[in-house]
């Protein structure tokens, strides 16, 4: 399409040129002529700059739909993370090995420590529901 316009532009101004500059020189049948031709070209100008503005905003609205796309898959992954991010931390602190912790010894220690975790993604989950986040 670009090459076509292209190769129109210069036709075009080169018709103008001839009909300013050789208005005595040609004949009234062949003027006439010119002035058709001359309406044709730009006639297809227009037509081809129609076509560029409808592939270009059929172009935006993919990109556009792409994007939203991609906004969909960030926000799913964040809402994965934000989940996580507390639950890797009790983890990581009841994955320590240390020698005193005093938790540790208790028996319902670590059913409790899973119920902490369960409760805390439910109560996010919750919460970006609410806000309708998810």
């Amino acid at each position: 399409m670009l090459s076509f316009r292209r190769c129109v532009w210069p036709l075009r101004e080169a018709i103008t040129g001839i009909q300013r500059g050789g208005e005595h020189l040609i004949s009234e049948e062949l003027f006439a002529f010119l002035r058709d031709l001359h309406d044709h070209t730009v006639q297809v100008m227009d037509t081809l700059e129609t076509f560029h503005m409808t592939i270009s905003g059929a172009m935006d609205l993919y990109m556009s739909s792409l994007s939203n796309r991609m906004n969909q898959v960030a926000q799913v992954l964040t809402i994965v993370a934000t989940i996580f991010i507390p639950l890797t931390f009790i983890a990581g602190v009841y994955g320590m090995n240390f020698k005193y912790m005093p938790e540790l010894d208790l028996r319902w220690a670590y059913p409790a420590c899973l119920l902490l975790m369960l409760l805390i993604a439910a109560l996010m989950v919750l919460y970006f529901k609410r806000k309708k986040w998810i």
